[in-house]
């Protein structure tokens, strides 16, 4: 059964309007799953080693340690490699799910609306919680005698940095994707 849609500004139907909104859906969750991959990847492969002067006691010379930064150091990072996994995931479950099902059924797309709605949710409190870990890696803090470490992990920072962004992107295409499914039940109304 065909779905019925408001009649446009020249009294005609939109069937061309429908394959646009599904056309534009589906190259959003493609960028949302290049973006979740690529932020899940470029955190998930960070890794910098540099070598640290620690004085031990203030009579002996200092000593010089290798020090590494990995982001399975921080559970707030592993929490958004993960998230940012899930997310890319469900996503190419969802572009599986929508082209095996022709744009799917209404149970499919209020199904797909909600998880994309779950997946804004989760990529947002990761990105909070990485965001907060970052803060204090770039200024420390001083009321509990926490150094900032990105002067020496400036690398690492960086990638955490980018990996946020990309995160932040790709949140914002699983907000544009709720946008066109509420667009698109307005248009069915």
């Amino acid at each position: 059964m065909e779905m019925q849609y408001k009649e446009g500004i020249n009294g005609e139907t939109s069937n061309g309007g429908k394959r646009r909104l599904r056309r534009t859906d589906l190259a959003v969750r493609v960028l949302a799953l290049v973006l979740t991959l690529a932020a899940a990847v470029v955190l998930g492969v960070n890794k910098q080693t540099t070598t640290v002067t620690v004085t031990i006691v203030p009579s002996l010379p200092p000593v010089n340690l290798p020090v590494t930064a990995k982001w399975l150091h921080m559970s707030a990072f592993v929490y958004f490699v993960i998230a940012n996994a899930i997310a890319c995931s469900y996503t190419a479950l969802s572009l599986i799910l929508t082209l095996a099902t022709k744009g799917g059924t209404k149970k499919v797309s209020v199904m797909v609306t909600i998880l994309d709605l779950v997946v804004v949710a989760l990529l947002f409190s990761a990105i909070g919680a990485s965001g907060a870990v970052g803060l204090i890696g770039y200024q420390g803090n001083s009321h509990v005698q926490w150094e900032k470490v990105c002067n020496v992990f400036d690398k690492f920072c960086h990638q955490v940095a980018a990996a946020m962004a990309l995160s932040f992107i790709g949140s914002i295409a699983y907000l544009l994707l709720i946008e066109l499914a509420v667009f698109d039940i307005y248009r069915r109304l």
